[in-house]
């Protein structure tokens, strides 16, 4: 594994999505550790948790406009 590229968008995008549900697997967490960049991966967790609380509260909106 020590020759394995850094990650890409989509496997940021994806190790975001994987480890905010929990399931993130131990090698992509490996990779991440040992290629990626935190600052990455920070910015990648806070822009997830914004559009995640603005589709809850969206849809909170919607059901309580819709009684």
């Amino acid at each position: 594994m020590a020759d394995s590229p850094k990650p890409g968008f989509w496997a940021v995008v994806l190790s975001t999505v994987a480890a905010a549900f929990g399931v993130q697997s131990k090698q992509a967490q490996e990779r991440d550790f040992k290629h990626g960049n935190i600052w990455v991966f920070i910015a990648a967790g806070v822009i997830f948790t914004a559009l995640f609380v603005l589709t809850v509260y969206s849809i909170v909106q919607g059901v309580l406009s819709t009684q």
